[in-house]
């Protein structure tokens, strides 16, 4: 979470419209970032966060909007005359410079003395921990070390803003969630405003004061990683991040839906009318086996499979019509036995059955 939530905001973009041929790339598009904050943007390939991520940085120009970065307008500014550091998913490094010479490329640029620049390259490299790699060539490096080396560069010039653009996605598993650790408390510890453009909702969850979930060149919800595994706004966030449950419904009075017979009492309807077709939503680990006396909400299904995830099992179950997925903890399942074509009671909490206007 964001450590000072009384914060400024570092960046505003006011209604970014961006057009390749006939597509639409980004649909009005606003956003305001606060200093110091650490923010993912989130989506599918297509969804327009790259596109939002280069025009902040000035390598598309966006149709029409408003740019504001440190209370100034840098609608029609070029990259150079922006303050900004950027890492690229391929990290883009000089592969005839050593890392040293990689991290002090721009302060040679702007002509920085010689004594400063050493002093600043080898705090960098020990930032990132690299310091005794600084003779190495990039081909002599890992790709988590190329990585390290491309964000040391990214940060040689103090930037007020950090740009990474799916700066993680080409490395293996385990490296990528040794780096993001080291992303995250790289960032925490000197503070930069920090946008991360990213498919991979893990990524986002555990690295974000706030998601930015993207579709179709328009922003979907806004929210704390909590707010938006939690509460999703739309169908698309809902299904977008982790897993998710979708039931056909009917509403059938004041708090209740019908759902292929099954009577759900339901918290979070609101203004729909006896008979609104709705979907509804939970997730797999929302929804609890009941073994006690029946109550609302509480119906028999028939095990079709499972499988063993190893901190959970994943139940696929069918209701009449209605299939769904039940995540059993480890915990739990200890205590219990599952079997195929078994029959067992679950209950739907009303609390976490989420309602969208089908």
């Amino acid at each position: 979470m964001l450590q000072n939530p009384q914060k400024l905001s570092y960046l505003v973009i006011k209604n970014l419209n961006k057009t390749f041929s006939k597509f639409k790339a980004l649909d009005n598009v606003s956003l305001e970032v606060m200093a110091g904050e650490f923010i993912c943007f989130l989506g599918p390939s297509g969804c327009g966060k790259t596109t939002l991520l280069r025009c902040i940085a000035g390598l598309e120009e966006q149709d029409s909007g408003q740019i504001i970065q440190a209370g100034q307008d840098i609608t029609g500014f070029t990259p150079s005359q922006r303050d900004f550091g950027i890492v690229f998913q391929s990290y883009a490094l000089f592969p005839n410079l050593t890392a040293s010479q990689n991290v002090a490329y721009g302060l040679v640029n702007t002509k920085t003395p010689r004594k400063v620049i050493q002093e600043r390259v080898k705090e960098l490299l020990s930032l990132v921990s690299l310091v005794d790699m600084g003779h190495k060539y990039p081909a002599q490096l890992s790709g988590g070390q190329q990585q390290r080396v491309a964000l040391a560069r990214a940060l040689a010039l103090s930037p007020g803003l950090l740009l990474l653009d799916e700066p993680l996605s080409a490395l293996d598993a385990r490296v990528r969630a040794s780096l993001r650790a080291e992303l995250f408390e790289l960032q925490r510890r000197i503070g930069v405003t920090t946008i991360m453009v990213t498919h991979d909702q893990e990524e986002a969850l555990t690295l974000a004061d706030r998601i930015v979930v993207m579709n179709q060149g328009s922003i979907q919800q806004i929210g704390t990683p909590e707010e938006i595994y939690r509460s999703p706004q739309t169908p698309f966030v809902a299904d977008f991040i982790g897993e998710m449950n979708f039931l056909e419904a009917t509403v059938s009075q004041h708090g209740w839906v019908d759902c292929s017979g099954y009577p759900l009492r339901v918290s979070r309807l609101s203004g729909m009318p006896t008979g609104t077709i709705v979907r509804l939503a939970i997730r797999p680990e929302d929804i609890d086996i009941h073994t006690g006396s029946p109550q609302e909400n509480t119906l028999q299904a028939t095990v079709q499979y499972y499988e063993f995830l190893g901190s959970f099992y994943r139940l696929k179950l069918k209701a009449e019509s209605i299939s769904f997925m039940l995540d059993v903890p480890m915990s739990q399942a200890r205590h219990l036995s599952f079997a195929q074509d078994a029959l067992i009671s679950v209950h739907l909490p009303a609390d976490f059955l989420h309602v969208y206007s089908s």
